[in-house]
């Protein structure tokens, strides 16, 4: 048995009017029906992928997070600095990074804190000066070991990948 697909994930909402309201404004997410549960749900729709929405009075914590692809990342960077998604001292998961295969990687997070982040495969096809400080190379903040230099979030591009920033 192996698993085939990723059909949903659920992430807490302390304002499920507030989160819903967020993804449907930013990601242009359609609600979809849902059923009774006893408790306040909503479920939206991501791509052929749903995200489950549930009304909770703890708010999440941690850096679990949700990695998403978008069709426009320069879009979703400009309108997730209009909402002020961006914001806090996160540490590493507060800014925005180029991967070894020169993927980039932008964390945020939704109105009940929950950690987000969208990819895109290539820094090649954006204008770095949009983004500013807010990206960084991390190649140029830590050591990566050869295994390292062949990490990445797009499976069907290990054949393309290259050592583009090994010395």
């Amino acid at each position: 048995m192996r698993v085939t697909a990723l059909n949903h994930v659920s992430i807490p909402a302390v304002d499920l009017e507030a989160s819903k309201r967020f993804y449907t404004e930013v990601f242009g997410m359609d609600v979809l029906p849902a059923p009774n549960f006893g408790m306040n749900v909503v479920w939206l729709r991501i791509g052929n992928r749903q995200i489950h929405l549930f009304e909770t009075d703890t708010p999440p914590g941690g850096y679990q997070h949700l990695g998403m692809e978008v069709d426009d990342f320069e879009h979703a960077y400009r309108k997730l600095k209009e909402v002020t998604a961006f914001g806090g001292d996160d540490g590493y998961f507060g800014k925005m990074y180029v991967m070894p295969d020169g993927g980039v990687q932008m964390y945020f997070h939704d109105p009940a804190g929950n950690m987000l982040e969208i990819d895109h495969p290539s820094v090649d096809e954006l204008d770095r000066d949009l983004f500013g400080d807010d990206l960084e190379v991390i190649v140029e903040l830590r050591h990566q070991t050869e295994e390292n230099l062949r990490a990445s979030l797009w499976q069907h591009r290990d054949a393309e990948l290259t050592d583009r920033y090994a010395s």
